[in-house]
């Protein structure tokens, strides 16, 4: 293949798109989070599918550890399938969607609306249903993107939700980290991740672990994988994988433990070596652990900033990792870039 993929362009946008989000959104944020402030919700319901779910799932990590709200990630077929009634009353519903148009989410949004809950929306087309039905429309400013994979666009929306947060909470030292993030992010690009190649060669299945907003990044990484790679990868959190899943785990199962700097690193770090251990092939993006092989990493110096530079380093492993195995990233087989569920 000549040249670069969309996906790739797309990653090495990453940083700039962040940027442009934090400079160009910061009003509208600014505003959404002192109308959740206000409204006080005891709790947030989400709204998603795909990459944008995976980015509702960090979300609902941050606003429990941020704001100690609970939140609950709705199924959209609650409003286009099944038709029923939430009661919704002081709540709020994040909605999140790159295209705005699925039938589904925009009539899950609207029926959180009509249930009397605050309705905020994050999407990358901000003429789309979800964004004009929305009391708090927010663009996450991302810019066109081509590749089927969503990358930058999964990046923005995590963003986008920590700002709504730090604003509700009027957390400083999260803003500020924001705010120094699409440096750490230019750096993740640069995180060189390619001698997990040798572990995945001849492998049709792998791990990848995380715990709690990590643990969400796995989520996005493991269906990156499936995407651009045709390769099955399954994420769960470092605590379960040493239940029934580690059934499963022989000699030279490939594992990617990905670690944030937060209170669970520890706990990943732990389970990285224990399956390393049990014969594995761990890799983990943490300097805690003693038997797994370590990856190179970004730490940002806030637990909420840390994932998303993994996610980043992820990406651009797996764009290359596609080219090597014959494949077009750009290309999924079966798959288009809007898919328009009811």
């Amino acid at each position: 293949m000549n040249g670069w993929t969309h996906m790739r362009r797309e990653i090495v946008e990453i940083p700039d798109a962040a940027a442009r989000l934090l400079d160009g959104a910061g009003p509208a944020l600014a505003a959404a989070g002192r109308a959740i402030r206000q409204r006080d919700p005891r709790f947030i319901v989400s709204v998603a599918r795909g990459s944008s779910d995976n980015a509702a799932s960090f979300l609902k990590y941050a606003v429990e550890l941020t704001a100690g709200i609970p939140v609950a990630s709705v199924g959209p077929s609650i409003a286009s399938i099944y038709g029923a009634k939430l009661r919704l009353a002081g709540t709020v519903c994040l909605a999140i969607s790159q295209s705005g148009k699925s039938p589904d989410i925009v009539a899950m949004s609207e029926l959180a609306k009509a249930g009397g809950a605050l309705t905020v929306a994050l999407t990358n087309t901000p003429d789309s249903p979800l964004a004009k039905g929305a009391d708090f429309p927010i663009d996450i400013c991302a810019g066109i993107e081509r590749s089927v994979a969503a990358t930058k666009t999964f990046v923005n929306s995590a963003l986008a939700g920590l700002a709504l947060m730090a604003h509700c909470t009027e957390d400083a030292d999260l803003l500020a980290a924001m705010q120094r993030l699409p440096d750490h992010l230019r750096q993740a690009i640069d995180c060189d991740w390619i001698e997990m190649t040798g572990a995945l060669e001849g492998e049709q299945s792998l791990f990848i672990l995380g715990r709690g907003p990590s643990h969400a990044i796995a989520s996005e990484a493991a269906l990156k994988l499936k995407e651009t790679c045709g390769m099955h990868a399954e994420a769960y959190s470092a605590a379960e994988v040493m239940h029934g899943p580690l059934a499963l785990v022989g000699p030279g199962f490939p594992v990617l433990a990905l670690a944030a700097r937060d209170a669970s690193e520890a706990s990943v770090a732990e389970t990285a070596d224990t399956l390393t251990a049990k014969g594995a092939n761990v890799f983990a993006t943490s300097r805690r652990v003693g038997r797994a092989r370590i990856l190179p990493h970004v730490a940002t110096g806030h637990p909420l900033t840390d994932p998303l530079p993994l996610i980043v380093s992820f990406y651009a492993f797996v764009e290359a990792f596609a080219r090597r195995r014959g494949l077009d990233p750009d290309a999924p087989r079966n798959l288009r870039k809007v898919t328009e569920t009811r």
